[in-house]
């Protein structure tokens, strides 16, 4: 029976010093006072401790609560730069914190590692939408069209699928496809879908299958509250992800990823900011440029959500079986190749 590692409570000094270094992380920009600090560094000094005695890593998404964010993750990004800093990981044990989809992609990419999820129920509501039968289906009634699926996928549609891309990439890579395709399937955002044929002058239908899902979180912003939040804080630049409506896309003034919205950002001259997405995304920004000034407008994901520091602390010292990720060998192979053309083809676009 493998033996529980445990981590005894920090010394008064050691807990001290801990409360100071999430203060300077920027948990004090968010709202958190001197009891909670306390309360957190309890625990992310000794999840810092597990992690260098077990030899492990903890991604997380820009999403997850800020606390992982800032106080226990190793790297931090969207689901590009995850899937991408997880091929250079060299530690023996993953613990991803974000949904289950991102915890299969570290799994396809890295076969001989353990890869835990905190929270084994994190899902994704893109994810649901549409499975590898579905996809199947999808692709007798379009023979010989090229699928391009959207990484908030299972593991078993990345396997149906040429290529995957990301917020941050769908559009380059969606054009470089139409420079040898005349018609492309994508899935599972519906939204995304729609955004992406307009940017590119195609029409659904006719140049692009797109499947129906919805995220959850991005579905129900609604596109009249724009401006009235443009009366109330005059200047206000407005981002939003493209997951949104057509209808909100088309009236805020900026559309891409999480890390394209945080690059406009910083090099903005805005006097306001509005991220419209999930929360996690505002609490990040506030604590890496507490100088810019941000206006809610967002909604929490309770997938994302459900990762908390106990739960990490826990899935170190004890690993539960429902906490391992595992993906089935021919499975991981054929998704493997789908993500691994995407990293090919935005490097081949970033180049040109």
């Amino acid at each position: 029976m493998k033996t529980k590692v445990r981590i005894p409570q920090p010394k008064a000094s050691e807990l001290a010093d801990e409360v100071d270094r999430l203060a300077d992380a920027g948990l004090s920009e968010v709202g958190y006072g001197e009891p909670e600090l306390e309360r957190l560094a309890k625990v992310t000094w000794r999840i810092n401790r597990l992690k260098k005695e077990l030899g492990a890593v903890i991604p997380a998404h820009v999403y997850q609560r800020v606390e992982i964010v800032k106080g226990v993750a190793d790297f931090v990004g969207d689901s590009y730069k995850l899937a991408k800093d997880c091929v250079s990981v060299e530690a023996e044990k993953i613990v991803f914190c974000g949904v289950r989809f991102m915890a299969e992609t570290a799994k396809i990419l890295n076969p001989g590692k353990e890869v835990l999820l905190p929270a084994k129920e994190a899902g994704c509501s893109l994810a649901d939408s549409i499975t590898a039968k579905d996809l199947r289906a999808l692709k007798a009634r379009h023979p010989g069209v090229p699928v391009v699926s959207y990484i908030n996928t299972t593991a078993a549609v990345k396997a149906e699928s040429d290529v995957i891309v990301t917020s941050a990439n769908a559009k380059k890579i969606l054009a470089w496809m139409y420079q040898r395709h005349h018609k492309v399937i994508f899935v599972p955002d519906g939204y995304m879908g729609l955004n992406l044929a307009r940017e590119l002058g195609k029409e659904v239908g006719r140049d692009m299958v797109v499947w129906g899902g919805t995220c959850m979180v991005h579905e129900n912003f609604d596109a009249g509250a724009v401006s009235f939040y443009r009366r109330m804080y005059p200047g206000v630049e407005i981002m939003a992800h493209a997951e949104c409506s057509p209808a909100l896309v088309q009236a805020v003034d900026f559309v891409g990823g999480t890390g394209d919205m945080m690059r406009r950002v910083k090099e903005s001259k805005a006097p306001a900011f509005m991220l419209v997405t999930e929360c996690g995304l505002g609490d990040y920004a506030r604590t890496v440029m507490p100088e810019k000034k941000f206006i809610p407008m967002c909604r929490l994901c309770p997938h994302m959500r459900a990762n908390e520091l106990g739960r990490i602390l826990q899935c170190l010292e004890d690993p539960q079986p429902a906490q391992r990720v595992e993906v089935p060998a021919a499975v991981a192979a054929a998704a493997k190749r789908s993500i691994e053309r995407m990293f090919e083809i935005a490097e081949d676009t970033a180049k040109a």
